[in-house]
């Protein structure tokens, strides 16, 4: 082979190979090709509900307050994230099936930093906002799955009517 047909099938082999490490990628990867399990971003130009959300640690325990809110179908929520905790949190927003899953993912990468439309990783006493559209009916939550979090209580939950 000559030098350049030797550089183009070096490329192809490369771009064969980064399209095969990302197939299959969706929630609860990075990649929504397929959409978002809890509805889909919303516009922030356009009118919101305000939920506040905080996050803490107390007495043992990883939570948010609120940790069950309620919402219309087609609601547009502006979710305002307030981490009053000493360490850091995630909010993030999707069914329970692909957030176990996503939580299966972050045990091997601990420190995978999110800030996706539906997810953010917010850092103590720090805040950060989440524009939502809950355009599927059903239940679905927002949980922390850095490793530990959830399992010390970190999830709630969203009804969507």
């Amino acid at each position: 082979m000559r030098k350049p047909e030797v550089y183009a099938a070096a490329l192809a082999l490369i771009g064969a190979a980064t399209i095969s490490a990302n197939a299959g990628v969706g929630e609860p990867g990075h990649s929504h090709g397929a959409g978002y399990s809890a509805g889909e971003p919303g516009d922030s130009k356009k009118p919101a509900r305000i939920v506040q959300v905080v996050m803490r640690e107390s007495d043992g325990k990883m939570q948010f307050i609120p940790d069950r809110i309620e919402v219309r179908a087609d609601e547009q929520i502006k979710f305002v994230l307030k981490n009053n905790g000493d360490l850091e949190h995630e909010f993030v927003l999707a069914s329970t099936a692909d957030n176990l899953k996503h939580a299966e993912v972050m045990k091997k990468n601990p420190d995978m930093e999110h800030d996706d439309p539906n997810a953010k990783r917010i850092d103590p006493k720090k805040s950060s906002e989440i524009v939502w559209k809950f355009s599927k009916l059903g239940q679905f939550e927002f949980a922390c799955l850095i490793p530990g979090h959830r399992e010390s209580g970190m999830v709630g939950t969203v009804v969507v009517k």
